[in-house]
C-alpha cells in the first residue's frame, strides 16, 4: 500500500499545482524569424525544410495577421507581417506522465487496483476510529477530532 500511496500523493501534489500547464509535459518556448507574408505552401516548405524544427502538421488561418501552426508535439503562431514565429514544443516527462495516468485510472485494468486502494483507505479510516479506547478514543476526544475532520472539507465547499 505504501507504493500506491506514493503514486497518489506525488501525482496529487503535481495535479494540484499544475496551474495551466500539464506537469506530465515539459514546455519549451522558442521563436524564430521567417520571411514575412509567406503563402501557406511556402511557409510549410520552409518550416519542414529545417531539420531542427518539429514537423509542421497543419496550418490554420487565424486573423489577417496570424496563422496557427499545429506541430508534432507542439503549437505555434506565425505573424505574416513580421515573419516572427513563436512556438511551444512539448516533451513528455515519462515518470510523471505514467503516475498521472495511474491517478486518473487511465491505464487498462488499474480501476481494480484503485478500487482496492479506496476500500483500504476506508478500512484504515474506520479502524482508526475504534482503535484507540477511553478518553482519547471516539467516545472521548476522538469524536471532536472526527467532527473537525469532517467540517474542514464541508466548510471549504460551503465557503468557496
Amino acid at each position: 500500500m505504501v507504493g500506491i500511496c506514493l503514486v497518489y500523493a506525488i501525482s496529487g501534489v503535481l495535479l494540484n499545482h499544475m496551474g495551466d500547464k500539464d506537469p506530465a509535459f515539459k514546455t519549451e518556448k522558442k521563436s524564430l524569424r521567417l520571411e514575412s507574408n509567406l503563402a501557406q505552401e511556402k511557409l510549410e516548405t520552409d518550416w519542414n525544410g529545417r531539420k531542427e524544427l518539429p514537423p509542421l502538421r497543419k496550418i490554420i488561418p487565424g486573423d489577417e495577421e496570424h496563422s496557427q501552426l499545429i506541430l508534432e508535439g507542439g503549437v505555434g503562431t506565425y505573424n505574416h507581417r513580421t515573419g516572427e514565429v513563436a512556438y511551444e514544443k512539448y516533451t513528455k516527462r515519462k515518470l510523471v506522465y505514467w503516475i498521472n495516468r495511474l491517478h486518473y485510472s487511465k491505464v487498462k485494468g488499474w480501476n481494480v487496483m484503485a478500487d482496492f486502494f479506496a476500500a483500504s483507505l476506508l478500512f484504515f479510516a474506520i479502524s482508526g476510529l475504534v482503535m484507540v479506547k477511553g478518553k482519547y478514543g471516539i467516545s472521548g476526544r476522538g469524536k471532536w477530532l472526527l467532527i473537525l475532520g469532517l467540517l474542514i472539507p464541508v466548510g471549504y465547499v460551503l465557503l468557496a
